[in-house]
């Protein structure tokens, strides 16, 4: 489908699949990794989560235990040390992170002269906008040519496109960027005839097929840009560490425009440092894949890597790829690295509320796959956390929804209570009496666990490499982030719910289909909002109501006002910051308000690609 001109000679390379009931070693793998130090660090995040988790508990049970425990009891204790636990690693995994930039522990030293690698940067595209792909792979080649460096890099676009008329633009596009690229820059692009098994598939075409000619493989997403500096920081990490199969950079967010966008960027950005920081230390050799962003010994990953089906009887494509792929190379002996450090990789994020969570709908059913696979064989302890990780980030809504639906049936007094209102039945018998106390106690705990991580970010930017001038001075940045405290408090209940829809779609067997991202971000009629957010409305209305009667404990208020105005919410996620002067600021990052040379040329390179595309007839895809 693709003509030959457009792809350098096949070098085969094979990717045997592998088998996950049976152990497997690559015996290619250097192995003898020494681990004496990251398990202090697993113990300093660990031992905090495990410790606090089980007060916390103890307390709560014998709070319980007073009038008797009984199974009701016994399953919300259940509940509660579940999604306590979770929490309380967050907040000791950023106080590790925030340890180690103080300290300013420094990763292995580097070596004056690393191997010199050949790399290809794999861009995987399905219906994306040509001009934005083709614009930040431009970027990306420019930035390349400016470096210092003897490795070799070609560009990949890899495209499972569709569409005719998008892959007409994608072929302009790939001339286009060949005629604004120096003569001996490698670019090529390859249209699959077939999109089978999805990214997988398209990553795995290219792996047989062209694999054998490098050394190591960037995998980039569509819509993922990195520096010159970046790309070489990786690729010389990989040189150095011969026992590296994978090593993880951490894409920051740019690009962001509405407010939902704006309170991700800035998130990932204050937020992220310390945590990422933290994560790196107690995973170190055995850290995670995201999918993107990350450069993969390319022998390795054809070797250790061949991602087979669910063992389910219907064979189904595993979804989380990822997760599954970084299992398996360390499984095989390699190690998969996390260096939060580099600085320069770079993603873009939905831009609505409606787009994120549409996104995360299928995210969602591909990490739950991941409970199926816990019991392969070979797996490493770290790598199983991992997967279970993933499922949590998801199964933690219903849990917290459940919670959140016991309380407001019957906590608030003995007789005002839901249930006893409407059965003539005193469901309470057992049941703690929720005081003023008890409650203001409950509330204020969980949110200062749950803002610790925001709290410890937003203290140690300048650790972490952030200038205030580059986050609008002082003042702006307290705005900033009171905006991002506030919006998020607003929108999570909103998200808990969402959550909730899409673990019970997965579990009653509904699926989603597979389709492009709206990176743009889409505009929603009013009627579409409503039917998106009808159960969470339906469930605020309801809440408030009960509340007015005394039967609903008015510590879920804010809860309740979020439910309740999740359509306007979501209209408000979608309203762009950037075209009011007075909010172009607001929760602005170093990428917004003083944008590195990287980004400023990828939007310059994006706006040329689209030019040149309108001007030879071909208009971007939307």
């Amino acid at each position: 489908m693709t003509p030959p001109a457009m792809m350098p000679p096949e070098v085969p390379l094979a990717r045997p699949i592998q088998v996950l009931n049976k152990p497997h070693r690559d015996e290619t793998a250097p192995g003898g990794m020494d681990l004496a130090a990251t398990r202090w660090w697993r113990l300093f995040a660990f031992a905090p989560a495990i410790v606090i988790t089980g007060l916390v508990v103890s307390m709560i049970a014998d709070w319980f235990a007073m009038a008797g425990l009984y199974p009701l009891e016994i399953a919300i204790i259940g509940l509660i040390t579940v999604t306590f636990f979770w929490i309380a690693l967050s907040v000791s995994t950023t106080l590790v992170g925030v340890s180690s930039l103080f300290l300013g522990v420094s990763r292995r030293a580097a070596i004056d002269a690393p191997a010199v690698q050949n790399v290809a940067l794999l861009v995987p595209v399905y219906n994306e906008v040509p001009a934005d792909v083709f614009g930040n792979a431009a970027a990306m080649m420019k930035a390349l040519s400016k470096q210092d460096s003897a490795h070799r890099f070609s560009l990949f676009i890899l495209s499972d496109t569709r569409d005719d008329a998008v892959a007409a633009q994608e072929e302009q596009a790939f001339f286009n960027l060949k005629t604004r690229l120096p003569a001996n820059a490698l670019v090529h692009y390859r249209r699959r005839a077939d999109n089978t098994d999805r990214k997988v598939g398209n990553l795995a075409d290219w792996v047989e097929r062209w694999g054998g000619g490098y050394d190591a493989m960037l995998v980039l997403d569509a819509d993922s840009l990195m520096s010159g500096e970046a790309i070489v920081a990786l690729t010389d990490a990989l040189a150095v560490d011969p026992a590296a199969g994978l090593i993880q950079s951490f894409p920051t967010i740019f690009g962001a425009r509405t407010v939902f966008a704006r309170v991700q960027q800035f998130s990932n950005r204050i937020y992220g440092a310390p945590l990422a920081e933290g994560l790196s230390r107690w995973t170190d050799q055995e850290g995670n894949y995201w999918g993107h962003n990350a450069i993969i010994r390319t022998r390795a990953f054809a070797s250790c890597a061949g991602l087979p089906r669910m063992r389910n009887g219907r064979g189904e494509l595993i979804l989380s790829h990822d997760f599954v792929e970084a299992g398996l190379l360390r499984r095989a002996g390699w190690a998969v690295r996390f260096l939060p450090r580099v600085q320069g990789s770079y993603e873009e994020v939905p831009a609505t509320l409606i787009d994120y969570v549409l996104r995360d709908r299928r995210w969602c059913q591909g990490n739950l796959q991941h409970l199926s696979l816990l019991s392969s064989r070979g797996f490493h302890a770290m790598s199983r956390f991992h997967l279970i990780s993933g499922a949590m980030g998801y199964l933690m809504s219903p849990a917290w929804f459940t919670l959140l639906i016991i309380w407001a049936l019957v906590g608030n007094g003995e007789q005002d209570n839901v249930v006893s209102y409407f059965s003539g039945y005193n469901a309470q018998v057992n049941w703690p009496t929720m005081s003023t106390g008890n409650s203001l106690l409950i509330l204020t705990f969980m949110y200062a666990m749950l803002l610790a991580p925001k709290v410890l970010g937003a203290a140690v930017i300048q650790k972490a490499g952030l200038r205030l001038r580059d986050l609008g001075g002082f003042r702006q940045f307290l705005t900033s982030v009171t905006l991002e405290v506030a919006l998020s408090i607003a929108y999570a209940p909103v998200l808990m719910v969402q959550q909730t829809k899409a673990v019970t779609a997965k579990i009653i067997g509904v699926k989603e289909h597979w389709s492009p991202q709206n990176r743009q971000g889409g505009h929603y009629s009013l009627g579409v909002m409503i039917k998106f957010h009808a159960i969470e409305t339906v469930l605020g209305i309801g809440a408030l109501l009960g509340m007015s009667q005394g039967l609903v404990t008015l510590w879920l208020l804010p809860i309740a006002l979020s439910l309740a105005f999740a359509v306007p919410l979501s209209a408000l996620s979608g309203v762009d910051l950037s075209k009011r002067r007075w909010a172009s600021r607001h929760m602005g990052t170093p990428e917004v308000i003083n944008a590195p040379p990287i980004i400023r040329r990828a939007m310059a390179e994006r706006r040329y690609a689209a030019r040149a595309l309108e001007a030879a007839g071909r208009i971007p895809a939307e």
